[in-house]
């Protein structure tokens, strides 16, 4: 989808009132169907399930010691904290419990005790994403770092090996989410440590460093010095990995608005995100997280019921011609390397882009 034509679909929906008044009226259709319910059974159910994994993955290390087999415990264990980290997600936007105060504490627990990251770090990265997704300058997800993933703010063409690895980002981003385990560590410490405001910096720094320093001491302790750098290298690289390849084909090579445009929130969370369909495995392998649209339309709502809301929004949409989309898992992964290779060729003379031009026109 083109910039354009988040444009005109935004102007299709004029008047503001009449976009409030719909996104009311599916709002109503979704809690009279019971669907903003809680769910804590099902949560608990989970959460006691994921710490059976985790007892048995650390039983198992401890008896299996010294043997290459130990890179199996550490891929499944990748798997096992990034299934814990979606029930930190949706903690962190209030599924589980009523009390704010308790969803807050829920997410401190999961992310620092039990995946080593900073809840706050995340929550307020998290939030600004949510707020306004894949908008230039507010979404700090589609901020330039080692990716390009616009071309509105650069100011000067790539040369040498920066215009070269632009070029092939979209190949190199898979790789390079091997590194994001590290990355999501460090900028938590980073945090944590630093002299920003912290909500509560003090338990955040108990439970990271308990949780880092047992880790650590736990596998040196069992493996030899080799074989522990090889675990801890499997384990990080395949959890940056997980992470990144169920966050990316939501909103990668999805429309990106231009700083200065202003949409309603309706149009701003279905035109922005893009579902991934293949049934229970895939909605279990992401955490509830394809499907997008739904989640970011109502980020509070329990995650079982995400399935169920779906053709009500699917629904919805086709009714009031706000473009929908879906796509298979793999499908998604190619749109998302074609986009940033595509943007990233685009990025090394920005002034000439067609890219860029087309957000300029968007204005």
């Amino acid at each position: 989808m083109t910039a354009e034509a988040v444009t005109e679909g935004a102007r299709a929906a004029r008047p503001r009132e009449r976009q409030v008044s719909q996104f009311t009226a599916l709002t109503q259709t979704v809690h009279e169907a019971g669907l903003m319910v809680r769910r804590q059974g099902w949560y608990w159910t989970q959460f006691a399930v994921l710490n059976l994994a985790l007892i048995g993955l650390v039983t198992a290390f401890v008896l299996i010691g010294a043997s290459w087999w130990q890179l199996v415990i550490a891929a499944a264990l990748a798997v096992v904290l990034g299934q814990f980290m979606f029930i930190g997600h949706d903690a962190a936007h209030r599924q589980i419990f009523a009390s704010g105060r308790w969803n807050d504490w829920a997410s401190l627990v999961v992310a620092n005790l039990y995946a080593g990251m900073s809840y706050g770090w995340w929550q307020h990265k998290h939030s600004r994403h949510h707020a306004k997704p894949n908008q230039v300058g507010q979404d700090p997800d589609i901020g330039t770092g080692a990716l390009v993933f616009h071309t509105e703010e650069l100011t000067k063409p790539a040369t040498g090996i920066v215009a070269w690895f632009r070029a092939h980002q979209g190949w190199l981003f898979f790789p390079m989410l091997l590194l994001e385990g590290i990355n999501l560590h460090a900028a938590g410490i980073k945090t944590i440590f630093g002299r920003g405001e912290v909500k509560r910096r003090p338990v955040e720094i108990a439970f990271v460093t308990l949780r880092l320093g047992a880790y650590l001491a736990l596998v040196f302790w069992v493996l030899p010095l080799g074989m522990a750098f090889a675990f801890l290298g499997v384990q990080l690289g395949l959890f940056g990995l997980y992470m990144g390849a169920v966050f990316a084909p939501n909103h990668k090579g999805m429309p990106i608005v231009p700083k200065s445009s202003k949409i309603d929130f309706l149009q701003r969370q279905v035109l922005m995100s893009r579902n991934v369909t293949g049934g229970r495995f895939v909605e279990w392998f992401t955490g509830g997280l394809n499907y997008q649209v739904e989640h970011h339309l109502f980020p509070s709502m329990a995650r079982p019921h995400l399935r169920r809301v779906q053709p009500i929004v699917k629904e919805f949409c086709a009714t009031h011609n706000i473009k929908y989309t879906e796509t298979t898992l793999l499908e998604s992964y190619g749109i998302v390397v074609r986009y940033l290779n595509k943007v990233g060729l685009a990025a090394r003379d920005p002034f000439q882009c067609p890219l860029a031009m087309e957000f300029r026109s968007a204005r």
